[in-house]
Order: structure tokens, then sequence, then C-alpha cells
């Protein structure tokens, strides 16, 4: 199948609704600008009224900018309808025709492209094939399992080979497990026809899976890009840290510089802390650091005393809560059969390496 990779462009993209009670006008986006490079998939992170979903049907032309411009590779597609923009777009509900089988819904947009019925049956055998449904041409989506009425709905988007594929939470309706498979599929038949895709969810593991980069959004603003190590080893922010992962954060005041080290204080004692957000200056600030990055031991070794409140088997590892003058902080402790386990009710120490914790503005933006 023809591969067809472009960019996507937005140029300072506000959109305004207007509100229809004589209140000032609700901003969903606000100037957003960012570039997706052929043959990425990118993902639009957030919580819900974020603006995600908006910036998506604006590159869909479902909704068109109050300002700014938009761009499938250099062509300029902001008043476009959506019928002339070369994308596809697959929505939450599978959209399914029930009366057809999987074979002609598939083929449903070739058709009304007047494709040659053998060039239909050759390209929808093929991305049948490649989505594991090849002998399921003939059955009623009523007859699939809703895993496979989603590959379903992903091949009937892909048939028709568009410049970029939109997903708006494709994998809502589906149970955990499905949810975790058709991630892998939809990155495998993304990678595979080297399609540029825009993901929307705003759930923290299918954006940190299935991502090139994250672009992370609240309150119609872009928050941060990046990689998901970067947007999750090295957040600006603790919206930012708190929304894509699990995070414990210290309230500590600033004291100097060392040039390899910020000289933090907490509590009553000095800790240093190598990496830091770029707004970051002498002062109160806050330390981040992911469960996984803290240590347990005996009470008095570490920064921080505690005792362990609960601990959580998971098999690979053992999530330690542990009750401290800074709240409840959650410690990660991999390969339990090895590692030291306290019994919960322990007095304990945290304690975490300057390479390992980050420090983050005091704001909670």
């Amino acid at each position: 199948m023809e591969k067809k990779s472009v960019s996507v462009t937005l140029e300072h993209v506000t959109k305004r609704f207007k509100n229809v009670k004589g209140k000032a006008d609700v901003i969903a986006v606000n100037d957003s600008n960012f570039v997706i490079e052929p043959g990425e998939l990118v993902t639009l992170l957030g919580p819900s009224g974020c603006g995600k979903t908006t910036t998506l049907r604006m590159i869909a032309g479902f909704e068109l900018p109050s300002e700014g411009r938009i761009l499938i590779g250099n062509e300029d597609v902001t008043m476009l309808p959506p019928n002339k923009r070369d994308t596809a777009t697959m929505f939450q509900s599978y959209g399914l025709f029930p009366h057809m089988t999987v074979f002609d819904n598939v083929a449903y947009g070739l058709k009304l492209r007047k494709v040659e019925k053998s060039e239909i049956k050759r390209r929808v055998d093929e991305m049948l094939s490649l989505l594991g449904l090849g002998d399921m041409g003939d059955r009623a989506p009523s007859k699939l399992s809703g895993g496979q009425q989603q590959r379903v709905a992903l091949a009937r988007s892909l048939i028709v080979t568009p410049s970029v594929l939109l997903l708006d939470e494709p994998l809502s309706n589906l149970d955990a497990l499905l949810r975790e498979q058709m991630r892998v599929e939809i990155k495998k038949v993304q990678r595979a026809l080297g399609i540029t895709a825009v993901y929307v969810t705003h759930d923290r593991t299918e954006a940190m899976s299935l991502s090139d980069r994250v672009i992370v959004m609240k309150d119609g603003v872009i928050r941060q890009m990046g990689t998901p190590a970067e947007i999750y080893e090295a957040p600006e922010s603790r919206f930012v840290a708190g929304f894509v992962g699990k995070a414990a954060f210290f309230s500590a005041t600033v004291t100097g510089h060392d040039g390899e080290n910020w000289r933090c204080a907490l509590g009553s004692r000095t800790v240093p802390v190598k990496h830091a957000a770029r707004d970051v200056k002498e002062g109160k600030a806050v330390i981040m650091a992911r469960p996984e990055s803290l240590v347990l031991g005996a009470k008095g070794e570490g920064k921080i005393d505690g005792r362990v409140k609960l601990n959580v088997y998971l098999g690979s590892a053992v999530e330690a809560f542990v009750d401290t003058p800074f709240g409840e902080v959650l410690v990660e402790i991999d390969d339990p059969r090895v590692k030291t386990i306290y019994p919960e009710g322990s007095e304990v120490s945290i304690d975490f390496s300057p390479e390992r914790v980050r420090l983050l503005p005091e704001s909670e933006e």
C-alpha cells in the first residue's frame, strides 16, 4: 500500500466559542504552535476540557480556527472542509454499518471514491490481513469482539490511505486488556504504513506507550512538548509531572548552586539536586521524585523519616505507601524477592540521589 507521509503544522491557532448568554467568549485553544513531522505519531494529552479534541477537530476540518493557520504538508487547509483535507478520523464509537459485512465496511470509502472492484478487493484483503482480520471479511460486525470491531474501524480509516490519521480516544470503549493489545496494533500499523498520526487521549499510559512525541495541554494552552522520556523525566511544572506519572512533591528552599548541583533545604537537612526546570531560581521550589527513584532505608539513614502505612504487591515490584511530614509518599521497590521490604508499621527513612530527582517551580502550574 502506498505510503503518504506529510507534516502537520499549527501556526498561532486559537479557537473561541461564543457565549450565548452574553458572557465572555470561551477560549478552547489558545495560540497553539507545533509541527508534527512526516510519519510521526503525536499524542495530545490532557484532562477533559483542555482543548485536545478541539485541536483535533480543527485539523480534521470539523471546526474552523478563530485565528491562525493549519497546514498539511505545504498546503494551507485552514478553511477547507473535511473532505478536501486527505485526512481520516477514527472516533470513540466504532460507527460500523451493522447491515454490512466486515469486507463491505472496510471497502466503503473506496467505493465512494469509485475505485475499481478488483483494486478494492486487493486493498481490502491486504488491510484485513495486516490487522489480523483476514478470515473475517464475510462476518457481520455484531459477530465480532470489541477488539475486532475496533480493528475494523481502524482498517476503514486506513484503507483510503490518508495523509494524516486522526484518532479521538479510540480505545475508550475497550476493557483494560484489549486497550493494551490495541495500543500495540495501532503503533505497528502506523509504523508499517508510515502515516502521520495525531492521537487524542486523557490516558497517560496510552500517550507514553504509543507516541513519538507528546503534547501536554491544560486550559487550552500547550504546557509542554517532548518525547515520552523527556516529558516523564524532565517535566517543567508540577502539573505536567503529576499528569504523566506518579510523583511525590517536597516543598524545599533553594539556597544556592555549586556548579553541578542545586543546594536545597528540605526541613532541617540539605539536599543536592542536579536537574532543574527552566524557571527554577533561589528561594521556594519543589523537589519532584518518581516512586522508582526513591529508596527506603532504616530510620535516620535517609533525608526524610516516615512510617510504612501500606505495602501493595504487584509481582515485579512492591509499592510502599509511607506517611511522612510531607504527606503520603509512594516508593516503588523493584525485584521484591531481593530487596528489603519493610513491614507495615515500620519506621523508615526515604533517600534519593541528586541525579534522579528534579527541581520544579513552586507554582502548581
